[in-house]
């Protein structure tokens, strides 16, 4: 069985507008189910998203000044 997180919760995790969540849906950038009328988001699915699109890594050691 899978977890299954909403607009709502999703938008509050990336601590973003749920519009901006609906956005990013419409252009394919997130996976989605929808269920009857609903947008449904499986946990699992999300945090490889999220694995799969950092753009920062941290190497190193921290310069001295």
């Amino acid at each position: 069985m899978y977890k299954l997180i909403t607009v709502y919760e999703l938008a509050n995790y990336f601590r973003v507008d749920r519009f901006t969540i609906y956005r990013m849906v419409y252009r394919g950038e997130l996976p989605v189910i929808k269920i009857a009328n609903l947008w449904r988001f499986k946990e699992k699915d999300i945090n490889k998203w999220i694995e799969k699109n950092k753009k920062y890594k941290i190497k190193g050691k921290r310069k001295k000044r």
